[in-house]
């Protein structure tokens, strides 16, 4: 007998094989969503520490470089993981894990709108000179890959790739050392740094240079490297904005926060050599 002018016995081994293939895609093991070809930015937070910085002390529990959980420049209000896991533009990626004896936390976040992803590192305050060169060595290319696990929208994705912009965040570092070497940009070059720190412009030019990297947002004087700063950068550098348009994004996020003349704060940030 046919069907349709089919035979029918083709007509249910054909339905057969759909539903075993279904039933075997049903059966297979979820598989990491891979990263895309999202932009990411990679943040070097050296936490605030009053024993092992030259900084103006804080109060004790703001300036334990050992603890990130209320550490000033971490888990405090304005600190890099708590403001971003409280900002509606940014979704946190599973939880902060220690990922080795200098970095007491790693955290990720996935922009809502585009898909840039954030990895933050939170370095010990007496471990700021390696959080320095870290970030300079990212900078420079010289860096492995960032790598990251974590879920979004419940399903898992691993981060694996090395930054389009690298950060700094904490106290300018080379106010109190000098580097034993200089980090050497190869061919890949093209990164951008944003440096959040007093007077970064005039303490990292030159290994910036060396670096082969280009400044976004940088520092002519004193400040508080607090993560609205970042935020509102970040927020014009995903949109596509000049430099000069993120350089008063950042001033106009300062001034709100700290209370003071964005006029007078605009000085403070520059984008250039």
């Amino acid at each position: 007998m046919t069907v349709f002018g089919r035979p029918r016995n083709f007509l249910i081994a054909y339905r057969r094989l759909l539903i075993a293939g279904v039933v075997g895609l049903m059966c297979l093991e979820p598989q990491a969503v891979p990263q895309p070809k999202n932009k990411i930015v990679h943040v070097f937070v050296a936490l605030a520490d009053n024993a092992h910085q030259g900084i103006v002390p804080v109060p004790a529990e703001l300036g334990d470089g050992d603890d990130a959980d209320r550490n000033l420049y971490w888990g405090a209000a304005f600190g890099v993981r708590t403001f971003f896991t409280k900002s509606k533009d940014w979704i946190r990626l599973g939880q902060p894990y220690a990922v080795d004896h200098h970095v007491l936390q790693r955290v990720a976040f996935r922009h809502s709108s585009s898909g840039t992803y954030l990895v933050a590192d939170a370095y010990r305050g007496g471990e700021i000179k390696q959080a320095v060169e870290d970030f300079l060595a990212a900078a420079a290319g010289l860096q492995p890959a960032i790598e990251f696990d974590g879920t979004a929208g419940g399903k898992p994705v691993h981060i694996e790739a090395k930054a389009d912009l690298v950060v700094y965040v904490g106290h300018d570092g080379l106010m109190d050392f000098s580097l034993q070497h200089s980090f050497q940009g190869g061919k890949e070059g093209g990164r951008q740094a944003i440096i959040l720190a007093c007077a970064s412009k005039a303490y990292f030019a030159d290994e910036l240079r060396r670096a082969g990297a280009e400044p976004l947002l940088w520092t002519t004087g004193l400040m508080a490297p607090e993560a609205y700063t970042l935020k509102a950068a970040l927020d014009g550098w995903i949109a596509g904005e000049s430099k000069e348009q993120i350089r008063r994004r950042a001033a106009a996020a300062y001034a709100q926060y700290q209370k003071t003349s964005q006029k007078a704060v605009l000085r403070l940030f520059a984008s250039d050599w």
